[in-house]
């Protein structure tokens, strides 16, 4: 890490804390505890058949956004981050453009925060819903 607080990053700097996000094309556009935004272009190599975005690339993009929410909402003495449990409802097909992800915090606790990420398409579609929860890690 830079050494620089969480709430001190840019939102590309966070982002290249995740290796496989930054592989897979991963885009921050805010980073705030109360908001993330990401966003992941469509293209033809995170496609499955009738060249619609694989539900994986979209739910690598919702895990990230939500992740990242969770690192800039640490307590203190926390330590890090990971997801525990997440569930994602998908409405409609990516086959073109970007998919934008936004994430939010729904509970923050002492030891788990729940987020809400909400995936939508270029036309301001719903495409995904997802709820995920984090544990926060400790020195013990």
């Amino acid at each position: 890490m830079s050494g620089k607080p969480p709430h001190q990053l840019s939102p590309s700097e966070i982002r290249d804390l995740i290796p496989f996000a930054a592989e897979l094309g991963i885009e921050l556009l805010e980073a705030g505890p109360e908001c993330v935004r990401g966003t992941l272009e469509w293209a033809p190599n995170r496609t499955t058949t009738a060249e619609v975005m694989h539900g994986g690339a979209i739910m690598t993009l919702a895990d990230t956004c939500g992740a990242v929410c969770a690192f800039l909402n640490l307590p203190p003495d926390a330590r890090g981050t990971a997801t525990i449990e997440s569930k994602t409802n998908f409405m409609r097909a990516v086959q073109s453009g970007s998919a934008l992800a936004t994430s939010r915090p729904l509970h923050k606790g002492r030891t788990l925060i729940v987020l809400e990420t909400e995936v939508v398409r270029d036309d301001g579609k719903l495409a995904a819903k997802v709820t995920q929860t984090q544990i926060y890690h400790y020195d013990r």
